[in-house]
């Protein structure tokens, strides 16, 4: 994908039946911008990162953010900052898809 270019991120996302569908919109040294595609039930286990902060940002369906010690409820409009080391993840509980928009800062 060519940068600068104004998208709509739904049109590049890729669901899987049998896990999460993960696409990249953009990524450089210091950051990396993404989609995580989620169907019914799917889920991202809890995982943290060191060294590096992660945005969630719900842009269609619903579910929970997974924290280490409690589950948040998500839905469109929704954000989630997780900073580093601090454990985290995605449930879709919906019955339909769950697109979220992923920043990760600096790159993996």
């Amino acid at each position: 994908m060519d940068h600068p270019a104004a998208i709509r991120p739904e049109e590049h996302a890729v669901y899987a039946d049998e896990k999460m569908g993960k696409s990249t919109l953009f990524s450089s040294s210091r950051i990396m911008v993404g989609l995580n595609a989620f169907e019914a039930g799917q889920e991202h286990k809890l995982h943290a990162h060191e060294g590096m902060d992660k945005v969630y940002h719900v842009l269609e369906g619903s579910g929970v953010f997974v924290l280490e010690d409690r589950t948040l409820p998500m839905e469109a409009g929704v954000m989630l900052i997780a900073p580093e080391g601090v454990p985290h993840g995605i449930r879709n509980t919906g019955e339909g898809r769950l697109l979220v928009l992923a920043i990760l800062a600096p790159a993996p």
